[in-house]
């Protein structure tokens, strides 16, 4: 299939997940992830990378067979002062014939093949094989970043929907305590600085809501960017069902997690793939210390209108065949291949750093969603029962301010720290969502 066709199908597949998920009023966390990789761009531009890496790999291939070519010329000359011609006898009458013009032709094919050069043509197989894997391997790194990102953008929009609505409560509160303070003033059971402060708090959760509002904007656009969705189109995601039990799941173990990502994370297999490739390097590098044999031959002939035989005469009279071997034997090339072997060496060096840095990397990750699940699972558990225990408080206090049992600053201080008990259990659940399904992620390569 060649690329126009392979994007026509991908847009053809990417399709009903579009259509689907406008029909159903939002987008899971999997349909986000499905049509991101068959539509970003970043994804594509790799797959075009590894298809030239496969190219490379098959040309190297090839090399390992002989090489053949045919050649052909034609050439016009012209010699305006030539004396001598050519005589010819008719009916007794010898005539005269000088020709300045002349044609010239040759004709061969020839072969070439490389017996041996140290070994150093196959292991070029290998190693552009080795640079294929790499490349697709290359892909799937950023494919997973991808998908990491989506999910980080999906549980931040789903956590702002629901600090939107806890806003929305709020500031209905807010507003039933303003009218209430208004009430109250009139009959004379509240000062005006009392309203005030009333009016002020329901100023302040409106500009809460507005910017919380903002935020999800903001948050709705950054994951439209990675799904390559056009900014004006319409798109909102839909929560799971069952979102506190999300939070509520068993965390990984964090060793089992990072043995099982050793196995199977591509980032880390890309490490390990250059550390074969600097192998192979090293190699290539030492085959400049060997001889390279070769083998040649050719086949040839020649024609001329100077020459008064037949054209076919002339082809098989001046035809010759030739086959021989070439040995070069390196004998002093100025240290370039000892420079050559000890840069590749460094480079294998390197890649070995490489692969020590990625495992380092991956458990620090690894290890920092795992601690912060078990924080913020915690914190979550707390946080429930502190929301209860607030909203009950609050509950009470609202109905002693009614009945005048309550002064403005105990009411707002009972708000206050409801609103701050909702947040922090918002914050620590969708926290935790996140970070037990990176950390499956990174176990087992799915999210859900």
């Amino acid at each position: 299939m060649n690329i126009g066709k392979a994007i026509i199908a991908a847009v053809m597949l990417s399709a009903p997940t579009w259509a689907m998920a406008q029909t159903n009023g939002g987008w899971t966390l999997d349909e986000c992830i499905d049509y991101a990789i068959q539509n970003n761009i970043s994804l594509k531009k790799q797959v075009l990378s590894r298809q030239s890496a496969t190219e490379d790999w098959k040309q190297s291939k090839a090399a390992l067979f002989p090489s053949l070519s045919a050649s052909m010329s034609q050439t016009v000359g012209w010699r305006p002062w030539i004396n001598d011609g050519t005589s010819t006898v008719t009916n007794g009458t010898v005539a005269t014939k000088t020709s300045k013009t002349y044609y010239n032709g040759s004709y061969g094919i020839s072969a070439s093949w490389t017996i041996w050069d140290g070994n150093k043509n196959h292991k070029t197989v290998k190693l552009n094989k080795l640079t294929e894997q790499e490349a697709s391997l290359d892909s799937a790194t950023t494919a997973n970043s991808l998908k990491e990102q989506i999910a980080q953008l999906f549980v931040q929009i789903l956590y702002t929907k629901e600090a939107i609505e806890v806003n929305e409560q709020s500031l209905a509160a807010s507003r039933k305590n303003e009218e209430q303070g208004k009430t109250m003033y009139e009959v004379g059971k509240m000062s005006k600085a009392d309203v005030a402060q009333l009016t002020a708090q329901v100023a302040q959760e409106e500009y809460n809501l507005v910017s919380a509002r903002t935020q999800l904007a903001n948050y709705k656009m950054q994951l439209k960017q990675l799904l390559e969705i056009e900014g004006t189109e319409e798109f909102d995601v839909r929560a799971p069902e069952t979102s506190d039990a999300l939070a509520l799941e068993q965390i990984p173990s964090l060793q089992g997690v990072y043995e099982a990502a050793l196995a199977y994370r591509p980032e880390i297999r890309q490490s390990q793939l250059a550390i074969e490739s600097g192998e192979v390097n090293v190699s290539i590098a030492k085959a400049g210390w060997w001889p390279t044999l070769g083998l040649n031959a050719s086949l040839g002939s020649s024609t001329s209108s100077m020459n008064d035989k037949t054209w076919g005469s002339q082809f098989k009279q001046n035809f010759d065949a030739g086959i021989g071997l070439s040995l070069s034997i390196p004998i002093y090339d100025n240290r370039s291949t000892r420079t050559a072997v000890n840069k590749a060496r460094i480079q294998l060096e390197q890649a070995r750093l490489d692969l020590a840095d990625n495992q380092k990397t991956l458990w620090k990750t690894i290890e920092g969603y795992w601690l912060d699940a078990t924080s913020q699972q915690a914190m979550f558990r707390s946080a429930t029962a502190s929301v209860e225990s607030q909203q009950a408080s609050y509950d009470l206090l609202s109905e002693q301010f009614e009945l005048g049992l309550k002064n403005i600053v105990e009411l707002m201080t009972g708000k206050s720290n409801l609103l701050s008990a909702q947040q922090e259990k918002l914050q620590s659940k969708y926290t935790t969502i996140l970070d037990i399904q990176l950390l499956k992620f990174y176990q087992d390569g799915s999210i859900k």
